[in-house]
């Protein structure tokens, strides 16, 4: 009897063990890896006192940030782009499957049951019943209905970091999607803006091909009096031409982009046509915030940090294969040769007890998978900080861009008065034969010229205000303690 009790009580014993180490983890504690933060961007004029401590918030809707320029055709296209784009329709997609494949792993923390009914028939061979070679052994056929179920007791966290890393990996997709969702809103918007850029040019050439088509007419007026040799008509005719060449040029340069916003919107480019709408010049004020902000509202940023916390919870998984794995697994049915006696009370039967298992040698398959799941947590680290700097580049890149554009706009409608006043100078000089003709070309030109290089100032200033918006993680509501300022057009 005391022979009994004991291997009893070793057992429980041993039970307990297992109990107690159950759940005990050995993955690495998750830290987020340290950056380097500014307290200010460098094109700040001054640093705010506001500074906070930074809180993950990649789960923040983006908000509807491009509302800032209020201007209704760009608010549509949004519209339509969030409904119909196919790139953001396979973002959602993936942010499917990681959901699927979390509650995947989810799986392995609850007991996998499972039912199941068949009918073996068969023979056993003479042999294994102890009798002659040559013995005759009946056939028959057994039935069988159990009910089966087993469980991985997570001893050392293995489950538990699968399902840890399959969390972050959601997540990390999560704020992927985030991230194509606030790249496409800003594509669509910068297409929206060249393509008004380029309208704008349009406009410049279509008043340029009239006015050089009057100059014509007055030049060929003058050749036919006599009072103009036909090298001045030569010239004239040979400006109309150029300036009508190069419209089209602008021509199939806003075809194509137009056709680049139709495919942004879900459209093909026969379904899309956007009427010619020229640029007038957008000022708006973009409430950077600080660079501390900045790691909680880039979703890239989010969706590195992620990725760093699934590969740090892989180590574990990859640790956990150095230690014993318990599965208990048992069932319950019943078991007849008759399929009417296959419910009877004396036809059960059941099964039941644990595994617990243990390797002893791999030829160093376990060290390399530790290993390389180190190594990938050190890639995945080094991204994430490479992330946050190129965060901070760009940024502070679109800020310099809007800060200089805002001084060289200046200075170009400067160019842009004098050139139209030297214009208007060397016309009147023309008329009454002061100058040659190739002075009023000249003239004409510079004119031309500078009124383009301004309207592409108007665009980029527009497209880099877009380009910031991004840059600092999209638009702004109450929770993000910042104000929209709307735009204005002068």
């Amino acid at each position: 009897m005391m022979n009994t009790i004991k291997p009893l009580k070793s057992a429980s014993s041993l039970l307990m063990l297992l109990l107690v180490l159950a759940g005990c983890s050995v993955a690495p504690t998750y830290e987020r890896a340290e950056v380097t933060t500014p307290a200010a961007y460098k094109e700040m004029l001054a640093a705010s006192s506001n500074w906070k401590e930074a809180q993950p918030s990649e789960e923040v809707a983006r908000g509807d940030w491009w509302k800032i320029f209020a201007d209704d055709s760009l608010n549509e296209m949004e519209t339509q782009a969030m409904a119909a784009n196919q790139n953001l329709k396979a973002a959602a997609a993936r942010l499917k499957q990681s959901r699927a494949l979390r509650q995947d792993a989810r799986a392995g923390l609850f007991p996998q049951v499972n039912a199941g009914f068949g009918a073996n028939r068969g023979r056993a061979a003479p042999a294994s019943q102890g009798l002659p070679d040559n013995a005759r052994m009946p056939t028959s056929t057994t039935y069988n209905a159990q009910l089966g179920a087993s469980y991985e007791l997570d001893l050392f966290g293995r489950v538990a970091s699968s399902v840890d890393a399959a969390t972050a990996d959601m997540q990390k997709n999560e704020a992927l999607f985030q991230s194509v969702q606030l790249a496409l809103q800003a594509d669509v918007a910068q297409a929206y803006f060249l393509l008004r850029e380029l309208d704008a040019e349009q406009a410049l050439y279509a008043a340029t091909v009239e006015l050089r088509s009057k100059t014509l007419k007055l030049v060929q007026t003058r050749f036919n009096e006599g009072d103009i040799s036909e090298l001045d008509l030569a010239r004239a005719k040979a400006e109309l031409a150029t300036a009508q060449s190069e419209s089209l040029g602008l021509a199939r340069s806003r075809a194509v982009a137009e056709h680049a916003l139709a495919v942004l919107l879900g459209k093909t480019p026969a379904e899309f046509n956007f009427l010619p709408r020229p640029l007038s010049r957008i000022t708006v004020n973009i409430p950077a915030g600080l660079p501390s902000a900045l790691l909680e509202r880039r979703p890239d940023i989010a969706a590195a940090e992620r990725s760093m916390a699934a590969a740090n919870a892989r180590i574990g998984v990859a640790r956990s294969a150095f230690f014993p794995r318990l599965d208990i697994t048992g069932s319950a049915g019943y078991e007849s040769a008759s399929l009417g006696d296959l419910l009877n009370w004396s036809s059960r039967t059941f099964l039941l007890g644990p595994l617990l298992s243990m390797p002893l040698f791999d030829g160093g398959r376990r060290q390399a998978s530790v290993d390389r799941a180190g190594a990938v947590y050190e890639e995945d680290v080094a991204n994430y900080r490479q992330t946050v700097l190129n965060a901070f580049k760009e940024v502070e890149d679109n800020l310099a861009d809007l800060r200089i554009l805002r001084d060289q706009t200046q200075a170009q409608d400067n160019a842009v008065q004098a050139a139209e006043r030297a214009a208007k100078l060397s016309h009147v000089q023309y008329r009454e034969g002061s100058v040659s003709y190739l002075n009023v070309i000249d003239a004409d030109r510079t004119v031309l010229q500078q009124q383009r290089v301004a309207a592409q100032l108007d665009g980029a200033r527009a497209k880099s205000a877009v380009s910031l918006i991004r840059a600092v993680g999209g638009g702004w509501d109450k929770r993000s303690g910042s104000e929209t300022h709307m735009a204005k057009a002068e």
